[in-house]
């Protein structure tokens, strides 16, 4: 009995410590979260921006020459391959052209005859024409004498008149034969054009034989070009505009162009501007100058062309993104002794990514551009450098 009083002192006096010792631990304190919402921001600057116009273009040789053979020949030989480099005057091919070189001559032949035919009758026409001027008038002066009547002196302007007309409807006819014989032969020297006399085709133009559509012993085709060779020096961009951009370009502006079949991107100035617009799709032709350092640029590589138009200096510049729209109100957020202020913009011209500001923000305020859309008027915001 004694000795379970003793234990029983003991236990309790332990279980009093333990009690102690867990009341004096202090409870750790927690860190209070900071307030307001995370927002990343940029100072509002003035700035200079340009609208960006984007269009497709294509790549070519500036001074680019195509042979078309506007008729059916035989290929007997060829000398040169898509590909090869070629001086001006090099025999490319040889064309059995000899049926078209014959045609050739006898419309050359031809047309002649018909201008020294025109000129022959016209002279003796012409020596009609007067033969009647001098009845006319010889008649006349008889009349006036008294030695021919009104009557002869109607009948010789007639004769006249009637001369002027046989003369007038005769040339014409002439006239047209010579325009006949005219076309044919201007058909046959395109079909001949950069073809000797003796059927080779020759290079109009040093330079890289980009296309070559001859094969030896098959015929050629005259509805695709023969030979297309691309000059030794000079590219060029060609694009088409809409007519609402049309008017904004002028020769000699700068516009930036890049390629990316060869991984170059440049700045190429403006050379012509076509002010009719083309039948088909309706829109304008504009020819851009490639700098002579740009390398790497073949016939048929496909450009995008930016044109910088209406251009404002000296004017609010924000990322385009910092702008909200609601209910066609464009309003912006800008931070101010720690809270979120909404501001109600006006907006101008737009570029890459960024959009000009004409009333609504002034230089040196906290534009927001990170978080904006989670925040209201007035708002808490904590200012961070980058994503949490």
């Amino acid at each position: 009995m004694k000795y379970q009083k003793l234990f029983a002192g003991l236990l309790a006096a332990a279980m009093t410590l333990a009690l102690t010792a867990c009341g004096s631990k202090e409870p750790e304190e927690e860190t209070p979260a900071a307030e307001g919402i995370a927002v990343q921001v940029q100072t509002v600057t003035a700035n200079t921006i340009s609208t960006e116009n984007k269009v497709s273009g294509q790549v070519s040789a500036d001074n680019a020459s195509t042979i078309l053979i506007a008729s059916a020949a035989k290929c007997t030989a060829v000398y040169k391959n898509a590909g090869d480099q070629v001086q001006a005057g090099e025999k490319i091919c040889t064309l059995d052209l000899g049926s078209t070189l014959s045609g050739y001559n006898a419309a050359r032949i031809s047309y002649q005859a018909a201008v020294q035919s025109y000129q022959d009758q016209k002279s003796i026409l012409d020596k009609q024409v007067s033969m009647a001027q001098d009845n006319v008038n010889n008649t006349k002066a008889l009349f006036e004498i008294g030695a021919a009547s009104q009557l002869e002196v109607d009948q010789a302007e007639l004769n006249y008149e009637n001369a002027v007309a046989g003369r007038n409807s005769a040339l014409s006819q002439l006239e047209a034969g010579i325009q006949n014989a005219k076309s044919g032969v201007e058909q046959l020297d395109t079909a001949l054009d950069n073809v000797d006399a003796n059927g080779n085709v020759l290079a109009p133009q040093s330079g890289t034989l980009v296309t070559m559509n001859a094969v030896e012993g098959s015929y050629i085709s005259n509805s695709m070009p023969l030979v297309v060779i691309d000059g030794a020096d000079q590219m060029k961009v060609t694009a088409s505009v809409s007519e609402a951009l049309v008017p904004k370009l002028t020769v000699g502006d700068k516009a930036e162009v890049s390629v990316s079949a060869a991984d170059a991107t440049f700045t190429a100035t403006i050379r012509s501007v076509e002010r009719a617009a083309s039948m088909q799709t309706k829109l304008y032709t504009v020819v851009l100058t490639v700098p002579a350092d740009v390398g790497g640029l073949m016939s048929g590589m496909f450009a995008d062309v930016t044109f910088r138009t209406d251009t404002a200096e000296n004017t609010i510049v924000v990322p385009t993104e910092a702008i909200l729209t609601s209910n066609h109100v464009q309003y912006v957020f800008v931070v101010e002794d720690g809270a979120a202020k909404y501001v109600e913009v006006t907006t101008g011209l737009t570029g890459s990514g960024v959009t000009e500001v004409t009333s609504g923000l002034t230089e040196g305020e906290q534009l927001v551009t990170v978080g904006q859309a989670y925040l209201s008027d007035g708002d808490p915001v904590r200012v961070v450098s980058g994503e949490e």
